[in-house]
């Protein structure tokens, strides 16, 4: 049954330890807490959160066979099993505040050594919810992650409603956003590393087709925060690689109702009353009323 509550969102815009997964993990944890004494109960942490985005800024240069080796190595021992004691350790974390949480990791594969996959866990005080691969890298995140093979792109039942998202670009695919407004997605989760104007658009576009309250939560990224021995040469600018821009947004006019935060890292919270976004599809509904699946399907 489809509930029509009020939930209260965080949008948490957070640098990871760069390459270092259980202290980024670590300081999920002191986040989820942070957004739970604030009252949250579903927090959205930004795309490859654990251990680390491949940003154009200093990765474009992966492409060549040498020279990236050591980068690989400590990539792939600092991402994430899926199930995993690193997922468990969050889990417990949703436990102990009675919280939702979205998050992005770098996912390895828990049988094998070899492909790493841009990954959008869903979690709850129960454990692993939900586990989606991205369907498509970005440019030159191809060189660090898999294809999705699209077998997970649902909506998760949850008790405060139901919750489905795509990671980054994504966002931009209308099939793959179709395929969750088709299960009836009510907040829409976006992690990101797009801190372009563009991105803000994208948003506030979602929240309008869908229906769905849109909580999108990028990176915050400054040169400052990589290690003295990260294994490859970094530009001396920019001096942020990315700025952030978390960001939520309302269904019926794609309201900016929280945010958009740029420079810092920090969280957004919002409460969203669940019934707007049944509202809004009195108005327009993308899979329903308004589909004219007779003439538009191929």
């Amino acid at each position: 049954m489809t509930t029509f509550e009020t939930v209260r969102v965080a949008a948490i815009q957070a640098t990871p330890v760069i390459l270092d997964a259980e202290a980024t993990v670590a300081k999920a944890e002191r986040l989820l807490a942070e957004a739970a004494q604030a009252g949250a109960q579903l927090a959205v942490l930004p795309e490859t959160f654990v251990p680390l985005y491949p940003s154009n800024t200093w990765a474009r240069g992966a492409s060549a066979f040498g020279g990236w080796d050591e980068l690989w190595e400590r990539l792939w021992r600092n991402s994430v099993d899926v199930p995993g004691p690193l997922v468990d350790r969050l889990v417990r974390a949703c436990h102990r505040h009675d919280l939702h949480c979205a998050i992005g990791v770098t996912e390895r594969e828990d049988d094998r050594p070899g492909s790493l996959y841009n990954t959008l866990l869903l979690l709850g005080p129960g454990g692993l919810l939900a586990r989606h691969r991205k369907l498509m890298p970005t440019h030159h995140e191809r060189l660090f992650h898999g294809i999705g093979a699209g077998d997970d792109l649902h909506v998760t039942h949850t008790p405060l409603g139901r919750i489905g998202g795509l990671i980054c670009w994504e966002n931009r695919m209308p099939l793959a956003r179709h395929a969750l407004y088709r299960d009836g997605v009510q907040v829409w989760v976006a992690p990101t590393a797009d801190d372009s104007d563009g991105w803000q658009a994208t948003m506030r576009h979602i929240a309008i087709e869908s229906g769905a309250f849109v909580v999108g939560a990028p990176q915050y990224i400054p040169r400052s925060a990589f290690p003295a021995d990260f294994p490859v040469p970094l530009p001396d600018e920019p001096e942020v690689y990315c700025n952030g821009g978390a960001v939520i947004v309302e269904p019926t006019w794609g309201k900016v109702i929280a945010g958009p935060l740029y420079g810092e890292e920090g969280m957004l919270l919002a409460d969203c009353d669940l019934r707007e976004g049944l509202r809004a599809k009195r108005w327009f509904d993308a899979v329903g009323h308004y589909s004219r699946d007779d003439v538009l399907s191929p």
